[in-house]
């Protein structure tokens, strides 16, 4: 049995709560670089800073300290209104939060760091704060004795005194506080002298561990004004109960007493404090406190997912045994079946719901690539977000970063022109990328767009026939030709540098979001800029989904692809040509594709009328209707992938398992309408995955 270690706990905590500071942190700055002046969100921009380094001091994280004091000492300028905010000045401080970053990751995973990283934007600050270490030259000084006669009464009498009484919550523990650290930085102030209460402490059968028992009562003598001494506790502020009062009686405080007596002493002094302090304002901290939160290994919550995944499937089993047997559905049995469908969904939703997170962090990482890529190639951008607290599943955000990445770094040096060619194209100098995401039809949008010159689309059929991608006679729509720059080591760059131009490009993109269940297209208007917009699931564990029968196959259609089901009439086809239909839908005409020809499974039927069809809706807005046998039910089914066995198959997302043990394929339906065979024989048919 091995023990864990506390300290190793406690670190890793404060690692954790350095991410929600450092996201703070670049919030804060992107106010402050919007023009928000206000007091409070530099005051956020500093409290973030001063708590990252108070934590890294108590671990002996130097390097991290060092750097965040000479961080915390420009804002402070700016919080004083001493230092005035530039647009160089915001450009250093962005860029010291980048690098604050990435300190706090190496310290957090024991790597070295360099002093090439800091080095630079290390001399910065200190040359904006006004280096106090540097010695000034000696000048010339006609120096004359003096006698100087001190009154050491006097001098006492203007120390400044004050009496901390101070009681940490639970809270303040599990953050990754210690209240050791926080005396020994007022002992730094002056004399200190403190006294712990234990009047409070159980007998050890009735410790809880995650409670705090003690208290203190801490005497200070100081030359410090009091806000000095509050700045002590500031990154606790809440954590704790805590008053700061003067003391006016000069003399220290005697020799502490046992333990025993100075507990009743001190417990006899904070209780007339409690029992006078007003009800109300009790009342309204209580009402304020933050919701509590508990961090839990992603490791336990993808286990559960697990589980919930099991779940499901058995409750499937279960309904399709019951539904086997001929049971009434007004039976004890079927109600009960129904209630506990009723909780396996509540139950699902719930977890899912422990999973999903903002996508606001990728997309602050997002807002470095864009400073870096821009600062690389000389370009003014200017980064534009929208929809950050859209929430996705985690495992997505972690795989879709480097896809966004690669798409970020073309938009700023494919997409926008220079700024000197923005000029003399009559737009402004600061060119625009923006990235947004949305929830739509169960589904996450995220664009990326520039405001840009467009695709040049007769230089990329150019490079297309260069590389014998097309023939050279090939008539191409602005869709087809957009849709080349996914083909693998496509480039329009005529420089390899260090953003672009080695040929591993959007074809590696278009992998990584089709693994993800997602898919990727591209609009683009000549002088107006380029949009690209990613459609992604938002979880990659379960789905309600509709179970289809095509030959005598059961198949899952994602529910959230479906607007209607249709049963054909004669009065609802219409033939173009001998193997393409239309149907006519709401004063409307859609493509009718017969799903078991796209899949290869049969021949083309002699007649759709009567047929049965799924109206698919696309994220563009078109439709189109497809051809299935029968439609068996809807449920929810649990995703399990196909990529890592098989590679992607076109046309299909995933795989599940149905209430009978039969392995039923997920599809794709605007995969399927995308490649559509529009009514070949099944041997020419683009997916045939029969056989």
């Amino acid at each position: 049995m091995t023990s864990t270690d506390p300290m190793a706990e406690i670190r890793a905590s404060f690692f954790i709560e350095c991410e929600e500071l450092l996201e703070s942190l670049q919030d804060g700055l992107e106010a402050l670089g919007s023009g928000d002046s206000d007091p409070e969100t530099i005051n956020i921009v500093f409290r973030a800073v001063h708590s990252i380094k108070g934590g890294a001091g108590a671990f002996g994280l130097d390097q991290l300290v060092e750097f965040a004091h000479s961080y915390e000492t420009v804002l402070d300028g700016v919080r004083s209104g001493e230092t005035e905010i530039t647009p160089d000045l915001m450009r250093l401080l962005f860029q010291s939060g980048d690098i604050l970053s990435d300190l706090v990751r190496l310290s957090r995973d024991d790597e070295p760091i360099e002093k090439s990283l800091t080095e630079a934007t290390y001399a910065a600050l200190k040359e904006v704060a006004g280096s106090s270490d540097e010695e000034e030259p000696e000048a010339d000084i006609d120096f004359q004795p003096m006698g100087l006669a001190f009154d050491f009464a006097d001098l006492a009498e203007e120390k400044n005194a004050f009496i901390i009484t101070f009681k940490p919550e639970a809270e303040l523990f599990t953050s990754g506080n210690e209240p050791l650290h926080l005396f020994r930085t007022l002992a730094e102030l002056g004399n200190i002298t403190v006294t712990c209460d234990a009047s409070a402490l159980p007998i050890i059968e009735d410790m809880d561990i995650a409670q705090g028992y003690l208290s203190w009562t801490l005497r200070l003598e100081t030359d410090a004004e009091k806000t000095a001494v509050q700045e002590v506790f500031e990154f606790v502020e809440g954590l704790c109960d805590l008053k700061i009062e003067d003391d006016i009686d000069l003399p220290a405080l005697p020799d502490l007493a046992p333990l025993e007596p100075v507990a009743e002493t001190v417990s006899e002094a904070i209780v007339p404090l409690s029992a006078t302090a007003p009800s109300a304002p009790a009342e309204a901290k209580t009402a304020a406190a933050p919701k509590p939160t508990v961090r839990v290994d992603l490791e336990r919550v993808d286990r559960l997912v697990n589980l919930v995944g099991e779940l499901v499937i058995n409750q499937a089993m279960l309904s399709q045994s019951i539904s086997d047997t001929g049971i009434p559905g007004s039976s004890e049995i079927a109600t009960g079946l129904e209630e506990f469908m009723r909780l396996t969904r509540d139950i699902q939703d719930s977890v899912m719901m422990i999973r999903a997170q903002p996508i606001k962090s990728l997309f602050q990482r997002m807002s470095r690539i864009v400073r870096e890529s821009s600062a690389a190639i000389g370009k003014d951008v200017k980064f534009v977000t929208e929809g950050e607290n859209t929430e996705i599943d985690k495992t997505v955000i972690e795989r879709l970063s480097d896809p966004l990445t690669h798409m970020i770094r073309n938009a700023v040096d494919h997409g926008l022109e220079s700024n000197a060619d923005r000029v003399a194209a009559g737009k402004p100098e600061q060119g625009i990328v923006k990235l947004s995401a949305i929830h739509r039809s169960g589904r996450v949008i995220i664009e990326i767009s520039d405001d840009g010159a467009g695709i040049n689309r007769p230089k990329v059929q150019q490079i297309a026939i260069e590389k014998g991608l097309i023939a050279k006679d090939t008539q191409l729509s602005d869709a087809e030709t957009d849709n080349l720059l996914f083909a693998a080591g496509f480039s329009t760059a005529t420089e390899v540098s260090n953003l672009s131009g080695r040929g591993v490009g959007m074809d590696v993109v278009r992998s990584a979001i089709q693994s993800l269940g997602g898919r990727i297209s591209i609009a683009s208007t000549p002088g107006s800029g380029t949009t690209f917009t990613i459609s992604l699931p938002l979880t990659l564990a379960v789905m309600d989904g509709m179970v289809i029968n095509v030959a005598d196959q059961a198949m899952v259609v994602p529910l959230n692809s479906i607007a209607e089901t249709l049963a054909l009439t004669q009065n609802d086809i219409e033939q173009l040509g001998p193997n393409k239909h239309l149907v006519r839908n709401r004063d409307t005409f859609v493509p009718l594709l017969d799903l078991g020809v796209e899949l290869g499974y049969r021949h083309a039927l002699p007649s759709y009328e009567g047929a049965v069809v799924l109206l698919i809706s696309q994220e563009d807005g078109s439709r189109a209707a497809l051809v299935v046998d029968t439609i068996q039910d809807q449920r929810q089914v649990v995703i399990k992938g196909l990529e890592e066995s098989y590679g992607r198959v076109p046309g299909v997302a995933a795989a599940t398992i149905l209430g009978d043990g039969q392995i039923a394929l997920i599809l794709d339906p605007t995969d399927i309408i995308s490649n559509a065979s529009l009514g070949a024989a099944p041997d020419d048919a683009p997916f045939a995955i029969a056989g």
